[in-house]
């Protein structure tokens, strides 16, 4: 009788979209980034009684997709979106593959309509297993709300390999009671491949021979303790180390290791590359340009050079630097680091702004362990200002796809709310989810953005001449100009809930960069450059 009551004190009856809440919260995923619609409204209403989970709404989900991005690459966890439907997730699309590009920890959630509308072709019926695909590591359809324990452990265990997991759920799923005859419990972490001793003795070879070997890094090794041991291997094995051009996240600043990037703008690339015998990756990916250019190569590593994975994004890359600095009898305990040599910003108080001024501002005055987004394009500078500035991370755009700066900062005060998070934005990428200040509005978070109002597409007069059109006619000057009318930042920051204020000289930037730096809350600063 007691085996019995205690049997049947387990059992619950509810819907799927309540068993899929409890089974997110027991592997501790607990934000939600949402922007719901019809089909979704049960797990909405599942959500509501969940107070554990915190629900923030996105008003575009470009928006939902790049704050699960900045979460994640802060946590290094997934946090979950709500997508509605094929539209809503293809709109999220393009920073579902900038957090693809930054092996960013994700778990999606698509609503999808009841099984047995679909064969009805309603207006919003389309096929969401195939868009999900090319930005996923991994897509199920929940099929029976029995098994939505092991989908959400498989969709967890999969987003922390790392990747994006898309779940999608169709509405009878979540509407329909079941009984569960148990409590949900977090699943187990994919194994990681092992790494190849063999590989190691191979590097340590050529290194020893005295071959120019680069080492490239991403993901985990751009971290503080990773970073310390690539460096002990670049002073006692005299080795060059570059961070991947484009990189999820940096840990840097006064005291860290210090790191540049790898350009992949190909002249600059090929220049930092030349004479290299080996590229040795390490959670990095073969260094190319970022486009193509007739008749100049793609690859920007000599043809004569070796490239040699060490480790993957999915494997233990601090365990394969720890094996290599043993291989190349590194010194394992930690030596004092230089930073590299950066000039302090001299100007007359009275200077008109530029972009070098504004970056040079912001990495002398960043706040101890602030958190940078930037998405600044043609007006980044700051990463080579901030190599002695206050320890920090680094965040930036990965995969190429604008409208990235706004959202990643949202997620990423999100997920660190006792940390300053300064977006340094492009002024037309950042048009491309201008919504995401009402976010930052609505959730008081603690994110100064900077937009550098050149009003155009800068990136592109850059590409125009590359390709030989030195002059551009009228067609082409109205795709490339962002006036007629211009653009006020200020006025649609104050529209959108976020104070802000436009600063066209240097003494002007300097007041409103000091004050929003000395309180906690969103504001945004249009910088006329």
């Amino acid at each position: 009788m007691a085996e019995a009551a205690r049997a049947a004190s387990t059992m619950q009856s509810m819907t799927g979209a309540d068993r899929l809440c409890d089974a997110l919260l027991a592997h501790e995923v607990d934000v939600c980034f949402a922007n719901p619609g019809t089909s979704e409204m049960h797990f909405v209403a599942a959500l509501d009684r969940q107070p554990r989970m915190r629900c923030i709404l996105g008003l575009f989900e470009g928006v939902v997709t790049g704050a699960a991005d900045g979460y994640g690459r802060m946590t290094d966890k997934p946090a979950v979106t709500l997508l509605h439907l094929g539209p809503g997730l293809a709109n999220g699309l393009a920073n579902m593959h900038n957090a693809r590009r930054a092996n960013s920890p994700m778990i999606n959630i698509v609503g999808d309509h009841a099984v047995e509308h679909l064969p009805l072709d309603a207006p919003l019926t389309s096929d969401i297993d195939s868009l999900a695909r090319p930005m996923s590591r991994w897509v199920k359809r929940i099929a029976d709300p029995v098994l939505i324990d092991r989908d959400v452990a498989d969709a967890w265990a999969q987003s922390m390999a790392p990747g994006i997991s898309t779940l999608i759920l169709p509405a009878d799923m979540a509407w329909n009671e079941h009984v569960y005859r148990s409590q949900p419990v977090r699943g187990k972490r994919l194994p990681q491949k092992q790494l190849q001793q063999e590989t190691v003795a191979r590097i340590g070879d050529a290194i020893r021979t005295k071959r120019k070997v680069v080492l490239l890094l991403s993901g985990a090794a751009l971290r503080e303790h990773p970073l310390r041991i690539a460096d002990n291997i670049r002073r006692s094995a005299d080795v060059e180390i570059y961070a991947q051009g484009a990189n999820g996240r940096i840990e840097r600043g006064r005291g860290r290791a210090p790191i540049g990037r790898l350009s992949m703008t190909h002249e600059i690339g090929l220049e930092m590359l030349r004479g290299v015998d080996m590229v040795v990756l390490i959670g990095a990916k073969e260094p190319v340009s970022f486009f193509a250019y007739p008749n100049r190569p793609g690859r920007l590593a000599p043809e004569t050079c070796e490239v040699v994975q060490l480790a993957g994004p999915d494997q233990d890359l601090l365990q394969a630097l720890e094996w290599l600095a043993d291989e190349v009898n590194a010194p394992s305990e930690p030596v004092a680091v230089k930073p590299f040599a950066v000039a302090s910003p001299t100007a007359s108080s009275t200077a008109a702004l530029t972009t070098d001024m504004v970056n040079r501002l912001v990495a002398a005055r960043l706040p101890e362990q602030a958190i940078v987004c930037d998405e600044a394009l043609t007006s980044s500078g700051c990463f080579d200002y901030s190599y002695d500035a206050a320890p920090h991370d680094f965040l930036q755009i990965t995969g190429g796809a604008i409208g990235i700066g706004i959202p990643m900062a949202a997620g990423a005060a999100v997920a660190c709310p006792d940390r300053k998070v300064i977006n340094l934005q492009a002024d037309g990428s950042g048009m491309y989810t201008l919504q995401g200040l009402w976010t930052h509005a609505r959730e008081n978070l603690d994110v100064l953005t900077i937009v550098f109002s050149n009003r155009s597409y800068a990136t592109l007069w850059g590409e125009m001449s590359k390709v030989g059109a030195q002059k551009p006619g009228r067609n082409a000057q109205r795709m490339l100009q962002l006036d007629q009318p211009e653009l006020d930042w200020t006025k649609m920051a104050q529209g959108l809930g976020v104070e802000a204020s436009r600063a066209t000289t240097l003494s002007e930037f300097t007041r409103a960069l000091d004050a929003a730096l000395s309180r906690p809350g969103p504001y945004l600063i249009e910088a006329m450059v």
